[in-house]
């Protein structure tokens, strides 16, 4: 259940919550832009393109993906129910 209001924000301030959603959107776009990689690199190969640019395309999702992760992992540690610390 979700409290609202000045005194049930469970110590969050505003600038907290903008900070998670802002985190959240960023978050989304690296998902977003792994996805797009993927499927960048998957029509690559499937129309036999360049096998240059197929590994170029997947070293760029591992980045990709290795930044989503800890992205994700940041979010956990300082919006999770910890707190981060």
């Amino acid at each position: 259940m979700t409290v609202t209001g000045s005194a049930g924000h469970g110590g969050r301030n505003r600038e907290g919550t903008a900070m998670q959603t802002a985190a959240n959107i960023v978050i989304l776009l690296a998902i977003g832009a792994v996805a797009v990689i993927l499927f960048m690199g998957l029509w690559n190969m499937f129309r036999g393109g360049p096998g240059n640019t197929s590994q170029k395309l997947m070293r760029a999702r591992v980045i990709m993906q290795a930044i989503a992760v800890a992205l994700l992992m940041a979010a956990l540690f300082f919006f999770g129910p910890g707190g981060g610390g």
